[in-house]
């Protein structure tokens, strides 16, 4: 092992969480300054290269500070002139998906003297359209080699392959295999389905045999075994593995472990910074060193110094003799002893008085029997002597007591919102017993939590587009263009004949319905008093064009703009409505109209953009007669009162409606001169209507 041209040394760290609690005035270096220490143990040592196992960032949009400080710190450490001194003989394309593609040592434009390699974890993890994270970021600049992005192909659950980069110095030849987070439950899948995952290895070569490789496997999932399927059982990684590398759990087990029967160790070398206040994270924080020299390795652990002392205890009152239950002070007085020794204790370990820092202090207590204290209240006189005065006190009960009172409880009511938080689409559709014959469950799923946890917009707008564009290259490659072709138009024309029948039916049914709501608006309507007004441009268009109309009418632009603009928009409406049907009864409709009213049922704004078009068209091109007619003082319909004063497109459609019912209704309107009016105009407009709308649609 002394002979270090053939040997090759790595530093292993996890879980750095760059960024964390960014905004609290005591902590918030704390993550920078353990990272920095990691980088100038790799310095001092001389290492190859350092490893990460993911979560380098603690948010997945780490702010423009925490990428400063990271970008900063890695130009200090990496990029100098000492060689580095192994080469990556694997294909580099397949290793790095990057535009670069290739490790960032070789670039000739960087003096890289200290690589770094990492893969992403749950809290950094890549996503949106373009599948991206804040890793890519330090990989185009440069800064890290960032592997083990896994683009989850194939049907149902997914596949994965896994390449290593395949490392050599010397005769020591290693296989690095990274495998980026993915969520438990789906990776646990795909480990028990046959060849979802596959694990390519180093191709024989006479210098070195496929035995003589040294198989390295770098993840971060879940360890601990709460639930079976939310967590990855070493059993299920391939034998050949010499050393894993485990991330994402925070306790620091940092001296490898034999797992029975597989032949491979594991290391956990845990956080760097301690992010949840619980027993594992306050055991001593560590990284590992490790030296590989042909099969052989020897690993040596190095503590962390810079890391703020965490001080952990259990108290459990009832069994304290000094305490009275009923004495809220006694209870006071006994938790200050605890904190106080605990800070006390601290501050003896301090090897110096420049690493002094306030510990983090946090006590489990056990009330079963007693009451509570306010937590907050309590840390008050503690200000200035821990980092998180706030919540020194957690407060719990037995286990026995919950389980009894748990018992008690309805079936229904032991739904917790923690529960609920877990469930996902892929359980809500397996209990409702649907079957999903568009979209796979699993991608829902997967969209949902992109949306919901990292804020990603774009989640389902690309989970659409991935499955529109696998289902066209499988279309394309597994049937015949022609029969595809005709089998698609004879389809589309089936569900088009279909949407027209529907589309008939429904206008019969809405013009029976509004007829009848009509008189009831009418009603209602008929004791609002004033003008109604309305900001439509193209009424003001229409009153600006006809002058003589402004004259006669004598009252203001805003006044009476809603009444004629609406009235010819329903009778330009009406008129193909009626021509529309007349067509289709005979069988003699052109290519043209067909396809406009088609278009029509499909989508209604397309229908009022058509409306909008004509009713433009007609303003230019309608008789004389009609110019003049404008000019009558007419009542407003009835049922339009003071709601007119919406937007555009719903003013134009109630409009619309209102005209329409009052055509069809024969008992309930009394203005019998304004039915003749309005199908006089009906039958004057209807032939140059139709005229100028098919010429617009053969252009």
């Amino acid at each position: 092992m002394d002979d270090k041209s053939n040997m090759l040394r790595v530093l292993i760290a996890t879980d750095c969480h760059l960024g964390y609690l960014e905004k609290d005035e005591i902590r918030r270096f704390d993550s920078f300054q353990a990272f920095e220490e990691i980088c100038s143990i790799a310095e001092q040592n001389k290492v190859d290269f350092i490893l990460l196992g993911g979560d380098l960032f603690h948010e997945n949009k780490p702010s423009r500070s925490t990428l400063v400080k990271t970008i900063e710190t890695l130009r200090r450490y990496c990029l100098n002139d000492r060689p580095v001194q192994f080469q990556v003989v694997s294909d580099q394309t397949v290793n790095f998906q990057n535009v670069f593609g290739h490790v960032n040592y070789e670039d000739p434009h960087f003096n890289v003297g200290l690589p770094v390699f990492t893969i992403h974890g749950n809290h950094d993890d890549p996503a949106g359209v373009d599948n991206l994270s804040a890793i890519d970021i330090l990989s185009a600049s440069n800064l890290v080699n960032y592997f083990g992005k896994m683009v989850l192909g194939g049907s149902g659950v997914g596949q994965i392959t896994l390449h290593p980069i395949l490392i050599r110095k010397g005769t020591t030849s290693v296989a690095l295999y990274g495998l980026g987070n993915i969520r438990d439950e789906r990776l646990n899948r795909m480990f028990q389905t046959p060849h979802a995952v596959q694990w390519i290895r180093p191709g024989h070569q006479e210098a070195c045999p496929v035995s003589n490789w040294f198989n390295i496997l770098v993840l971060h999932q879940n360890r601990i075994k709460t639930n079976p399927k939310n967590a990855i059982n070493e059993h299920f990684l391939p034998r050949f593995l010499d050393f894993v590398v485990w991330g994402h759990e925070h306790e620091c087990l940092v001296d490898p472990q034999e797992v029975p029967g597989m032949g491979f160790h594991i290391t956990q070398p845990g956080s760097s910074v301690a992010t949840s206040l619980i027993d594992g994270e306050a055991k001593p924080k560590h990284v590992l060193m490790l030296e590989i020299k042909g099969s052989q390795y020897r690993p040596t652990k190095i503590p962390l110094k810079s890391v703020r002392p965490f001080e952990y205890a259990e108290v459990v009152l009832k069994d304290e003799a000094d305490i009275d239950p009923n004495d809220q002070a006694s209870v006071l007085e006994h938790l200050d002893k605890v904190v106080r020794n605990l800070i006390d204790k601290s501050s003896k370990r301090a090897v110096s008085r420049s690493q002094l820092k306030l510990p983090l202090v946090r006590i489990k207590v056990d009330y079963s029997g007693f009451s509570t204290i306010n937590p907050q209240r309590f840390g008050q006189k503690y200000v200035g002597k821990v980092a998180n005065p706030q919540d020194i006190l957690i407060f719990s009960k037995a286990a026995k007591k919950r389980q009894s009172v748990e018992e008690k409880i309805d079936a229904s009511e032991k739904l917790r919102p923690e529960e609920l938080n877990q469930q996902n689409i892929e359980a809500l559709v397996a209990e409702s017993n649907l079957k999903m014959e568009i979209l796979p469950v699993n991608d829902l799923d997967i969209a949902l939590h992109d949306f919901v946890s990292k804020d990603d917009k774009m989640a389902f707008y690309s989970c659409l587009q991935n499955n529109l564009e696998e289902t066209r290259n499988k279309l394309v490659a597994e049937a015949d263009t022609l029969k595809i072709e005709e089998n698609l138009i004879v389809k589309v024309g089936e569900c088009m004949q279909e949407r027209v029948k529907e589309r008939s039916l429904r206008s019969k049914e809405s013009m029976r319905t509004t007829t009848g709501s009509q008189n009831i608006q009418g009603t209602r309507n008929e004791n609002a008093t004033g003008p109604t007004f309305s900001d439509e441009e193209d009424t003001r268009q229409m009153l600006s064009i006809s002058k003589s109309a402004q004259r006669r009418g004598g009252a203001s632009r805003r006044g009476r703009g809603r009444g004629s603009s609406s009235l010819k928009q329903m009778t330009l409406d009406g008129t193909m409505r009626t021509r529309h049907s007349e067509r289709s009864t005979s069988g003699s409709a052109s290519v043209a109209t067909r396809s406009i009213v088609d278009e029509g049922i499909d989508s209604p704004s397309s229908e009022e953009r058509e409306r909008d078009e004509l009713h433009d068209l007609v303003e230019n091109s309608e008789p004389e007669e009609i110019k003049k007619d404008k000019g009558r003082k007419r009542a407003a319909p009835r049922g339009r009162g003071r709601g007119s004063t919406s937007s555009a497109k719903r003013g134009r459609k109630s409009d619309f409606t209102s005209i329409q019912s009052m055509l069809m209704n024969k008992d309930g309107d009394d203005d019998d001169d304004d039915e003749d009016d309005i199908s006089t105009r009906l039958k004057k407009v209807q032939p140059q209507v139709t005229r100028n709308y098919g010429a617009i649609r053969k252009r």
